[in-house]
This record gives structure tokens, C-alpha cells and sequence, in this order.
């Protein structure tokens, strides 16, 4: 009698299922981190992932960059402060102690759940006589025009003397008097910096004196962003679950559900040790090795030698 070495068309089944759901079980969708960057909520690293206010300003590109994005811009994250709720961002336009270099400004979209921290302070540099800045009125600071702040903070003198005293500054002879420090006090959420209407050549912000104020060059450059979970900037304690039983917060649906995103890849509605799965069965969330021996041991059984 011959051998046959073929699977049923009972296990050909099983390992047809098996490969149909190897996808979804093989990675979990929600990375943890981008690069050196952990992930936590409400930041993710795609669509589907964290919370869906914070999708189209913060993603992961392709070489596992953290970036921000506004109508200004794209902005590498080099640090998340999840403790204090802050972002640090830098801008590769930006002048700093070490580089003297144009650039068009920064701004914020106003709709976007962001603000400045209040540690962060920009000066405007190279700025014409003419420019705005110095008027004693200020300059209007909405569309309506409907009030006027004043945008040179005169106790930052002191910061432009050390900023235009870097190397790359005076070897351009630029005066003093062009330079202009903004303070976040007078930044709204949808304040637009723009240079080119300021008549400023370039700016350079920073977020600490890093213990030496009169060392320039030691400053900590970049701009601090402060974001909120919601109105009551509460953390959520649905997604507390979900990170601490090893999932990543996330959405679905419609209405943007909330959802566990677990490893090997489920999706549940609680968190990642018991939970309503995504199709509202409760259930243990299954290992991949135990499908993996699982499909292997039903397959060798129905095999016919």
C-alpha cells in the first residue's frame, strides 16, 4: 500500500487559517518606541495608535524619527518629559551659539492641543530698524486686529548680548540693536513667528541656561512644548491599564474607540491579561508559539502515512 505524506484536506484548512492570521499575530501593530524614544500615550507610532489628537503632529517616519509637524514645518523630538507633560523639539533652521543661519520662524497650529513652556525663550535676530518689533505700540496679535502686544521683552538684553558675543555672530558684524528676545507670555496658541513680516534674518530659542547664563554656548537650544490630554488633562486610567499589562493605547472604528493593542497583535477593549476582545468575546490573549505548536500538532495528526 503507498504512503502518503499529504495533509488532509482538513489540516490544508487549519494551516490556510493559520496563514491568514499570521499578520495580525506575528507584530504587534503599535510600536513602543521610535528610535531612542519610548512611546507612551498619548503619542504613537502611526495611525490607530495613542490618541488620535496628537496623530497628524507627532509621527515615526521610516528611519525611526520622532517628528512634529505644524504649518511651519517638520521638527525632530530629541526628548519626551512624560512626567511634566513636555516635548523638546529642535529646528535644523535655527541659529545657536555654534551656527548663524536664516530661517522663516516657527508656529504653532491653532487648533492643535499644544503650547509654548514657559522655560522656553526666543530671540529674533537681525532684525531691520524698520521691523515691527520695535514699535512702541507693538504689533496686533490676531487677524481681527483686535489688541496689540508688545514683542521685545527689554529684561532679555542681557541674553542678546551673550548670543550676539558666539563666534559666528561677530564674525558677521551684525549690531545689537537687532536683536529682540520674545518670551512665551506672548504666545498664544496659534502665534505666528514669521520672520519674513517681523524683518528678522533668524531666531534662536532655547530652553535652559544649563547653570551658566553668561555661557552662550552651553545653553540648552531648542523649544519646550507643553501638551494636554484633554479639558481636565487627566491620564486616562483606561490606558494606564492597557500600558501596564504590556499593551499600547490606541483607537478603532467610526468613533475612534478606545483599544488595548496587545502582543502578538490583538486588540482588546480592557487591557492585555483579560479583556473584551475587539469583537466583544472576553478571553486569555494566546502566545505565538502556542499557535505555532498548535497548527503543527493538528497538522502532523491529520497527516496519512
Amino acid at each position: 500500500m503507498e504512503q502518503t505524506l499529504f495533509p488532509s484536506p482538513h489540516a490544508l484548512l487549519i494551516l490556510t487559517i493559520f496563514f491568514f492570521l499570521s499578520p495580525s499575530i506575528a507584530d504587534q501593530a503599535c510600536q513602543k518606541s521610535c528610535g531612542d524614544i519610548p512611546l507612551r500615550y498619548p503619542f504613537s507610532s502611526g495611525t490607530g495608535c495613542g490618541d488620535p489628537r496628537f496623530h497628524p503632529y507627532i509621527t515615526c517616519n521610516d528611519h525611526q524619527q520622532l517628528t512634529f509637524t505644524t504649518h511651519t514645518g517638520c521638527y525632530p523630538i530629541s526628548y519626551i518629559d512624560y512626567a511634566n507633560q513636555v516635548l523638546y523639539i529642535t529646528d535644523p533652521t535655527m541659529s545657536t551659539c555654534n551656527c548663524n543661519q536664516p530661517s522663516k520662524g516657527f508656529g504653532l497650529d491653532w487648533d492643535a492641543p499644544f503650547t509654548f513652556h514657559g522655560d522656553t525663550i526666543f530671540a529674533l535676530l537681525d532684525c531691520s530698524s524698520t521691523s515691527p518689533v520695535y514699535s512702541p505700540n507693538g504689533m496686533f496679535n490676531d487677524r481681527n486686529n483686535s489688541s496689540r502686544v508688545a514683542l521685545c521683552d527689554n529684561r532679555g538684553l542681557p541674553i542678546c548680548g551673550f548670543l550676539y558675543g558666539c563666534k559666528p555672530i561677530v564674525s558677521l558684524n551684525i549690531p545689537i540693536s537687532g536683536c529682540c528676545v520674545y518670551t512665551p507670555v506672548n504666545f498664544g496658541p496659534s502665534f505666528e513667528m514669521d520672520l519674513e513680516k517681523l524683518k528678522c534674518g533668524s531666531y534662536s530659542g532655547f530652553y535652559s541656561f544649563n547653570g551658566r547664563e553668561s555661557d552662550a554656548d552651553s545653553w540648552k537650544y531648542g523649544i519646550a512644548i507643553k501638551y494636554k490630554f484633554a479639558i481636565d488633562n487627566v491620564y486616562p486610567s483606561w490606558c494606564s491599564s492597557c500600558e501596564q499589562s504590556g499593551g499600547v493605547c490606541g483607537y478603532s472604528g467610526p468613533l475612534d474607540s478606545f483599544i488595548c493593542n496587545c502582543p502578538p497583535g490583538f486588540n482588546t477593549t480592557t487591557n492585555c491579561f483579560f479583556g473584551d476582545s475587539f469583537n466583544g468575546a472576553s478571553k486569555f490573549l494566546p502566545n505565538q508559539k502556542s499557535w505555532i505548536w498548535l497548527v503543527v500538532g493538528l497538522i502532523f495528526k491529520d497527516l496519512k502515512f
